[in-house]
């Protein structure tokens, strides 16, 4: 499953992953592979992209945006991130 992450500055990220934990404006979900098309509001939080299932994480703090979910893409647009160690 392929994500991006976008910035109006720059790509944030991009690769082939396991899963993504998004902060939605209900609650937090999780996106996993051949998830049903979807696309969310999200509000500012943790963004953890899952790597693999070896729990290789990468974290971000975002301060919102939308997330789309169509044929194994997931694209996720923020209004700022920040990656976290």
């Amino acid at each position: 499953m392929n994500l991006e992450i976008l910035s109006p500055e720059k790509k944030l990220y991009s690769g082939d992953v396991y899963g993504v934990q998004l902060p939605g404006i209900s609650g937090s979900f999780e996106i996993l592979e051949k998830h049903a098309p979807l696309v969310s509001a999200l509000k500012a939080g943790r963004l953890k992209v899952l790597k693999d299932k070896q729990n290789h994480i990468a974290n971000f703090d975002i301060k919102g945006g939308f997330v789309e979910v169509l044929n194994n893409k997931i694209t996720v647009l923020v209004e700022a991130a920040v990656a976290v160690e």
